[in-house]
C-alpha cells in the first residue's frame, strides 16, 4: 500500500466531515439504480470499492443484502461508517486496502466504484486494478469517474477524465458494456460535479 496516499486520504477523513468533502451524497441515487438493475438476489457478493464512509453500504443493508463488502485505503473513513452503521456495522465486510494491491479471498457478483477508478492515472496503475476485477467479478462491474466534462482533481490529488469510448475501451479486455449514462453530482458546497457511470458484464474466458 502506498504509504502517502493511504496518509493523505486519512487526514482527510480524520480532519473532515462529510458536509466538507465534494463527494458526499445522502442517498446514493445512481449506484442504487446501477446495482438493481443487475437483480442479483439478496444474497449476492457485493464489494464496494473505495467506499470510505459512503452511505451505499446503509442503503443495502436496509434493502435486505446479505453479503457486502467495503473497501478503502483509509481506515479512518471505515471507522467514520462502521461508527454511523452501530450494531449493523457487524454484517459488513471491512478491508482495509489500496484498490491496486487488494488480494481478494473470493468472487463477486457485483463490483461497484465510484470514484475510484479516476484517480489511477498510470498505465501501470490501470492494469493491476482491471487484472484484479477480471479475477474477482463473477458478475457484474458498476464504474462511476468523472467524464470530459468534469473536475480535473479531486482532493487536491490529479484524476483521469473518462467518456463513455475510453471506458468502454479501458475494460474491453473481459468486460462487456451493457450501459452508459452521465450524471451531474451536487456537492454539499452547492458545486456541480460531472460524472460518467457505466455497467459492465464479466465476460467468461
Amino acid at each position: 500500500m502506498e504509504k502517502s496516499a493511504q496518509l493523505h486520504w486519512d487526514t482527510v477523513y480524520e480532519t473532515k466531515n462529510a458536509n466538507e468533502v465534494s463527494w458526499t451524497q445522502d442517498m446514493p441515487t445512481t449506484s442504487l439504480d446501477f446495482i438493481h438493475s443487475f437483480a442479483v438476489p439478496k444474497s449476492a457478493k457485493i464489494i464496494d470499492i473505495g467506499g470510505g464512509d459512503s452511505k451505499l453500504v446503509d442503503y443495502l443493508l436496509q434493502e435486505g443484502y446479505e453479503n457486502i463488502s467495503v473497501l478503502d485505503i483509509s481506515e479512518k473513513a471505515l471507522d467514520k461508517a462502521k461508527k454511523r452503521l452501530g450494531t449493523q456495522a457487524q454484517r459488513v465486510n471491512w478491508i482495509v486496502s489500496d484498490v491496486i494491491d487488494f488480494k481478494p479471498a473470493t468472487h463477486y457478483d457485483v463490483w461497484h466504484d465510484r470514484a475510484t477508478f479516476h484517480f489511477l492515472t498510470t498505465k501501470d496503475q490501470i492494469e493491476k486494478y482491471l487484472y484484479i476485477a477480471r479475477n474477482a467479478v463473477d458478475g457484474f462491474l458498476t464504474i462511476g469517474t468523472f467524464s470530459e466534462n468534469g473536475p480535473d482533481k479531486c482532493s487536491g490529488l490529479p484524476i483521469k477524465q473518462y467518456n463513455e469510448n475510453k471506458l468502454t475501451s479501458e475494460l474491453e479486455n473481459g468486460f462487456s458494456k451493457i450501459r452508459c449514462i452521465t450524471n451531474d453530482h451536487i456537492t454539499p458546497f452547492n458545486t456541480t460535479q460531472h460524472f460518467l457511470f457505466c455497467s459492465f458484464r464479466r465476460m467468461q474466458n
